[in-house]
C-alpha cells in the first residue's frame, strides 16, 4: 500500500472529480438558458460518495483477471437530464436563479473538498519534516 492509497484520499479525490461534472453541467445549463428544447443536466455523484462512507472497506474476490475491479471505481458518477418539467415555452428548462444557487452550492462543496485535501497534504508535510 503507497501513501496516497488511503480511502480518504480516494474519497477526497471522488468528490473533486463529481464536484467538477456539477460545475460543468451548471455551466452548460447557463450557457443554454435560451436554447429551445434544451434539457437542464445535474451531475449524480452523491450516492457513490456516500456508498463509499457508509462502506468504508469493501472486499471482494475477482476469479477472473477480465472481471471488473471492485472497489471505489464500481460505480461511477454520471449526467442525467431532467425531462420532467418545463419553464419556458420553447421547451427549455433551465431555471437561471437555480442554477445560480447550485453553482454557489457547488463552489462551497468544492471549497470544502480542497481544504481538507490540503490539511491532509499539510499532516504528511509535517510527518515528513518530524514535527
Amino acid at each position: 500500500m503507497g501513501l496516497f492509497d488511503s480511502t480518504t484520499f480516494q474519497n477526497l479525490q471522488n468528490g473533486l472529480k463529481g464536484a467538477a461534472m456539477e460545475q460543468k453541467a451548471i455551466s452548460e445549463n447557463i450557457a443554454n438558458v435560451d436554447t429551445p428544447n434544451y434539457k437542464a443536466k445535474s451531475a449524480q455523484f452523491q450516492h457513490t460518495l456516500d456508498d463509499a462512507i457508509q462502506n468504508e472497506k469493501m472486499n471482494a474476490n475477482r476469479t477472473n483477471n477480465k472481471h471488473i475491479e471492485f472497489g471505489n471505481n464500481a460505480s461511477q458518477a454520471y449526467l442525467s437530464k431532467d425531462q420532467s418539467t418545463m419553464y419556458n415555452n420553447n421547451g427549455n428548462n433551465v431555471d437561471i436563479d437555480k442554477e445560480m444557487a447550485d453553482s454557489a452550492k457547488n463552489q462551497i462543496y468544492y471549497n470544502a473538498m480542497t481544504d481538507r485535501l490540503s490539511s491532509k497534504f499539510s499532516s504528511l508535510k509535517s510527518a515528513v519534516r518530524g514535527g
